[in-house]
């Protein structure tokens, strides 16, 4: 049974930093695409950021380009996301992805349908 489990969310002013990490269990982690998106009541679940099976291609959205950075670490089956220089707009809960399919590339903007296995999310609150 595949699970996904994120942490590192938390309660941050503008400006600050926060780690979240998502450890995968019950397939090969290696193998698979995974992504960050974040949702808050009311809208749509919003991608974030992907990375590649290998670690060596990553795509943002532009709403965080240059703030966040997307890694993994395949020997430990986790995956992070480095929050910098948050906003109040970053507010959300943060949920990790696996995608469908083995080695598939990263490509611009992926959408949710995607993915079918996800984390129970982590929230992020940065306040003003």
């Amino acid at each position: 049974q595949v699970q996904l489990v994120e942490s590192g969310g938390g309660l941050v002013q503008a400006g600050g930093s926060l780690r979240l990490s998502c450890a995968a269990s019950g397939r090969t982690f290696s193998s698979y695409r995974m992504a960050w998106f974040r949702q808050v009541p009311g809208k749509e679940r919003e991608f974030v950021a992907t990375i590649s099976w290998s670690g060596a291609s990553t795509y943002y959205a532009d709403s965080v380009k240059g703030r966040f950075t997307i890694s993994r670490d395949n020997a430990k089956n986790t995956m992070y996301l480095q929050m910098n220089s948050l906003k109040p707009e970053d507010t959300a809960v943060y949920y990790c992805a696996s995608d469908r399919n083995k080695f598939r590339p990263v490509a611009a903007d992926p959408l949710v349908g995607e993915y079918d296995y996800w984390g129970q999310g982590t929230q992020v609150t940065v306040s003003s």
